[in-house]
């Protein structure tokens, strides 16, 4: 099930059944998952930072990821550095006059990213000019990268360190499937850090 054509009515229960459907058939992306949070693991140890990014449902997503560092998620302990590259409007609106919008995070990641750092990428596509554009330039300057993307075949799967694929179909479900990927994650880090 993908997105309701016009006029087509949603089944509540269909709809959480595909759903959990959908989630239970994560268990494919644990290796990946767990390869995710060590890279994560790996630069907090060393004292570097993770950024987040991602356009419109997945921006969201990458604020609300880097808050579980920042703040906390499971446990209460004290903050990770989490720094999402979606929320500062001066700084996307100023480079997508001055650079163009394919450049928003980018000029972020040559801005504050140092070797050792993460940069992490949400995308149902996989094919955001602008995500591209800040894997590219993240991988020049030695910033590792990971994306949590969708099923298809992508220029971003091509061009991450690590790649996390959702296998569910429609951006709805892919992006459900990417909160609790993103969540799982957190709570890897977490665990290992703190307890």
């Amino acid at each position: 099930m993908s997105k309701a054509k016009h006029g087509q009515r949603i089944e509540p229960r269909f709809y959480i059944s595909e759903a959990a459907r959908n989630v239970s058939s994560l268990t494919c992306c644990v290796n990946q998952v767990e390869q995710c949070a060590h890279l994560l693991i790996q630069a907090l140890r060393g004292r570097q930072k993770i950024m987040f990014c991602g356009n419109g449902g997945s921006a969201a997503q990458a604020q609300h990821l880097a808050a579980e560092l920042s703040g906390r998620f499971l446990l209460d302990r004290s903050g990770l550095p989490g720094i999402s590259l979606t929320t500062d409007t001066s700084a996307i609106t100023a480079i997508a006059n001055d650079y163009g919008y394919e450049n928003i995070f980018a000029r972020q990641v040559a801005a504050i990213g140092v070797p050792g750092d993460v940069l992490f990428c949400i995308s149902t596509s996989g094919n955001s000019k602008n995500l591209v554009q800040a894997i590219k330039k993240a991988r020049e300057i030695g910033v590792v990268t990971v994306a949590l993307i969708g099923p298809n075949e992508c220029e971003m799967l091509e061009l991450a360190d690590l790649s996390i694929r959702c296998g569910a179909k429609g951006t709805n479900f892919i992006q459900e499937q990417q909160f609790v990927l993103g969540h799982l994650v957190c709570a890897l880090v977490e665990q290992e850090l703190f307890l």
